[in-house]
């Protein structure tokens, strides 16, 4: 992995995209400076999208709103899988529960019912004993 630092500041970046529109060359800048030529000739780039004068890409404010609409929708999607049992990124499939699960009543005594593992969701864990609890765990994940 690359190294990371902090990023420049906004004023700072301000500053090299008025000196290379002053007539300073983005190599001369990256000498003089700590920034390499080619994130000096971003950085004008990008203040050209936010200016309207270029039109190859997006501007700061639509790079941020989808940067934020993916966050958003990466936690819709996590919610969504949540509420409807899914594994997340099972692709919309619901994960088939084969396995019947065996349910005693509350007292020691003779089967009551059996169920698969969906209709099995819906019971009163306070009245219902589960027989084989690794059954309803296996129909959940």
């Amino acid at each position: 992995m690359g190294k990371t630092r902090t990023p420049y500041p906004a004023e700072f970046r301000a500053q090299m995209v008025e000196l290379v529109k002053a007539g300073r060359t983005p190599q001369e800048l990256a000498r003089e400076f700590e920034p390499t030529a080619q994130t000096i000739t971003n950085w004008v780039a990008q203040a050209d999208r936010d200016a309207g004068v270029r039109h190859d890409g997006l501007t700061t404010a639509e790079r941020q709103e989808l940067t934020r609409l993916r966050r958003e929708n990466r936690q819709l999607k996590m919610e969504r899988d949540i509420l409807s049992h899914r594994r997340p990124g099972s692709r919309g499939r619901r994960e088939p529960c084969h396995r019947r699960v065996r349910i005693h009543e509350s007292e020691p005594g003779p089967l009551a019912h059996s169920h698969d593992g969906a209709a099995a969701r819906g019971l009163d864990e306070r009245l219902l004993r589960v027989a084989d609890t690794r059954a309803i765990a296996a129909c959940w994940q």
